[in-house]
C-alpha cells in the first residue's frame, strides 16, 4: 500500500487544485479545520483518512501524520490583511507544530505553501512601467532575501526559515513554493500583475506533485504558470523538480482562450 501524503488546509483553493488534478495519483490524509466536501475527495480517501482539526492540535497532528511519506502544508490564515495575532498562531506556530510532528514521524519531505507576499516589497519599492511584461528581463528566482509586503508575508518568510532550521538540524527535505495568483479556469482579467504571476489549477497540482516525487534537499521555488510576462523565474523549478507547466496567461483574452500551447 502506498505511503500517504498529509495535506493540511485541504479544503482551501490550493488543496482543491491539487486534489482535482492529482487526487488519484497519491494516497492522501486530508487535514483541515473545515470538512473537505465529499465531491472533492479522491476515491481512495476513506473516512478515517479525513481529520477535522487545527494544526495547533498536537494529538490530532500525531494521528494524522503517522506513516506518511510527505507533508504538503497549506493550512493557515490566508488573508493578506490578517492581523499579527492570527498569523502568529495559525501561520507561524502552526507551521512549527507541523514540522515538529513531521520530523518526529520520520517524514521524508515537507512541502510548504509560501507566498509571493514573502517578497512583495520588491515590487512595492522597485516598481517600473515595464514590470510584468515579456520584455522585462528582471526576475526574482528564490535566491533573494525575503522582503515581505504585509504581516501575512512575514509569516510565510518565517515559515521558510523554520523549514531551513528543520532541514539543517533534522535532515528533512524541504520545498518552499512561493505561490503566485492561483485562479481557476482563466487568468485574472484586466490585472497585469495577476496575469504575470498566474498559476493555473493544473499547473499547481503538477508542481506540488513534482515536489512529492523529485529528489532535492532545501529549495525555494516560484509557483506560477509558464506566462510570457513574468516577474518570477521558474527555471529553477523546471531544472530541479522537473516542473513542466502547460498554461500561459498570454494565451487568454478575458475568459476566452485565444491560443493553445504549441500552436
Amino acid at each position: 500500500m502506498d505511503e500517504p501524503v498529509l495535506l493540511t488546509g485541504a479544503s482551501g483553493r490550493v488543496g482543491e487544485a491539487i486534489l482535482r488534478h492529482a487526487g488519484e495519483d497519491f494516497a492522501w490524509r486530508l487535514f483541515d479545520r473545515e470538512p473537505v466536501p465529499r465531491d472533492r475527495r479522491p476515491s481512495r480517501v476513506a473516512a478515517d483518512d479525513v481529520f477535522i482539526s487545527d494544526v495547533t492540535d498536537t494529538n490530532a497532528l500525531i494521528n494524522a501524520i503517522e506513516g506518511c511519506k510527505a507533508v504538503i502544508h497549506l493550512a493557515g490564515d490566508p488573508r493578506p490583511e490578517a492581523p499579527w495575532k492570527s498569523v502568529l498562531e495559525n501561520n507561524i506556530n502552526g507551521t512549527q507544530a507541523v514540522y515538529e510532528a513531521a520530523v518526529n514521524a520520520d517524514v521524508d519531505r515537507f512541502i510548504f505553501a509560501s507566498s509571493n507576499h514573502a517578497v512583495g516589497s520588491y515590487e512595492t519599492n522597485e516598481r517600473t512601467p515595464a514590470m510584468y511584461r515579456s520584455d522585462d528581463t528582471y526576475r526574482l528566482d528564490g535566491r533573494e532575501l525575503p522582503r515581505p509586503s504585509n504581516l501575512y508575508g512575514v509569516s510565510k518568510a518565517t515559515g521558510e526559515i523554520i523549514g531551513r532550521y528543520y532541514h539543517d538540524n533534522h535532515g528533512i527535505a524541504v520545498a518552499n513554493v512561493r505561490i503566485g495568483n492561483l485562479t481557476e479556469g482563466h487568468p485574472p482579467i484586466d490585472y497585469e500583475r495577476g496575469q504575470a504571476m498566474w498559476l493555473s489549477y493544473r499547473d499547481c497540482a503538477h508542481l506540488f506533485s513534482r515536489c512529492i516525487d523529485a529528489e532535492y534537499e532545501f529549495e525555494i521555488i516560484y509557483g506560477i504558470s509558464d506566462n510570457d510576462r513574468k516577474y518570477y523565474s521558474i527555471a529553477h523549478a523546471k531544472e530541479t523538480l522537473g516542473y513542466n507547466p502547460q498554461d500561459n496567461s498570454a494565451e487568454w483574452q478575458g475568459k476566452e482562450r485565444i491560443v493553445k500551447k504549441g500552436e
